[in-house]
């Protein structure tokens, strides 16, 4: 058995503490990924869930809009239906609805369920 004398001892010290600080260092910078999200080439979100209505026990409706568009789906466990598609979002008139625009967009949610 060899013994270990002080200049081994040091060295082994010292190469453990520079690995133990790689894995802090690296933890921290994973933390710090983790905590902004994923990594993206721009800062605008092109998906966004702009309402949800829950249509019964099985069934949901989905507003979803994708770069100005906004796709109206309904979800059940069979699957999915695209009832309207590329509906134009202007948020100029976000708040102003449209009586036949909304009685066509029911009839359609009712037709698909």
């Amino acid at each position: 058995m060899e013994i270990i004398d002080g200049m081994q001892l040091l060295k082994f010290l010292a190469s453990l503490t520079f690995v133990l600080a790689l894995m802090a260092g690296l933890f921290l910078i994973l933390k710090r990924i983790q905590s902004k999200g994923p990594l993206r080439m721009g800062s605008a979100r092109r998906l966004r869930v702009t309402e949800v209505l829950q249509l019964d026990s099985r069934h949901r409706a989905i507003l979803l809009r994708r770069d100005n568009k906004e796709h109206l789906v309904i979800l059940s466990p069979s699957g999915e239906t695209v009832i309207e598609s590329g509906i134009i979002y202007n948020s100029d008139n976000a708040n102003t609805a449209d009586d036949a625009t909304t009685e066509q967009a029911n009839e359609n949610i009712k037709d698909a369920a």
